[in-house]
């Protein structure tokens, strides 16, 4: 792969700090686990919470193709200029893979426009991730289905738009099914959405979730092309009729 691509992991990183369980998982935090699965990435940057700025500065946000964010106990903690910020990176082209609970995330509501609702029950069910657009870049290298022996269930109806185009869909012990795997355009970016990641649970380790996240980090970078241009625009050709043009 020709193209270098800078990706940011944040992570909010509460719960490896405050519970023992979720430690005994992630000691290094879920974003050390993510970042150990990326092998498309030349660069990787990690950022928190409780850094200044959530650590996505104006130069951090700049200098990064995909952002990975996942979240769950501290949404209303992000800080609202950041979102902007994000959002409007977003729009010139970053892209962005929203993993978990970040379903609920300020970022992902606000490019949604929903309020990304949805139901849940965590019951260490069986989750089978099937693939339903098998052709998709997401998809590459995964077979049919992931099977995870353990995970939260997520349950429909899930208050988001219509996808641009569906990748996976969740099966779960107790009947559930969800759309777990969820392309969107917005502006010049690519969003994804990836349903599996409860925090008690070492689904980051897995390898064919680690592929499915190093293959939307591909499919999500930058295409490379100036930003459009907007607002008053000179015309291209002579306006007949309009004064000092023949």
């Amino acid at each position: 792969m020709s193209k270098r691509l800078h990706v940011t992991i944040w992570n909010e990183y509460h719960h490896e700090r405050h519970n023992e369980k979720v430690a005994s998982v992630y000691p290094k935090g879920i974003h050390a686990a993510i970042a150990e699965g990326l092998e498309s990435a030349t660069k990787i940057r990690t950022a928190t919470l409780e850094e200044p700025e959530h650590g996505l500065t104006e130069e951090v946000l700049n200098d990064t193709d995909v952002l990975i964010w996942w979240g769950h106990v501290a949404h209303n903690e992000v800080s609202d200029e950041i979102v902007e910020r994000v959002q409007k990176r977003v729009w010139q082209g970053m892209g962005l893979i929203v993993l978990h609970s970040g379903h609920f995330s300020k970022i992902f509501k606000k490019l949604m426009g929903t309020s990304c609702d949805l139901k849940w029950r965590e019951a260490n069910e069986k989750e089978r991730i099937w693939i339903v657009n098998p052709g998709h870049p997401i998809a590459d290298g995964i077979g049919e289905y992931i099977e995870l022996p353990h995970e939260e269930m997520y349950g429909e109806h899930f208050d988001i738009p219509q996808p641009d185009d569906l990748v996976m869909v969740s099966w779960f012990e107790g009947g559930e099914v969800f759309r777990s795997g969820c392309c969107y355009t917005r502006g010049n970016g690519k969003v994804f959405y990836f349903r599996p990641g409860h925090e008690t649970y070492p689904t980051y380790y897995n390898p064919q979730i680690r592929k499915v996240i190093d293959n939307a980090v591909k499919w999500a970078a930058p295409v490379d092309r100036e930003y459009p241009r907007y607002g008053n625009a000179k015309p291209l050709e002579s306006i007949k009729g309009v004064s000092g043009d023949a």
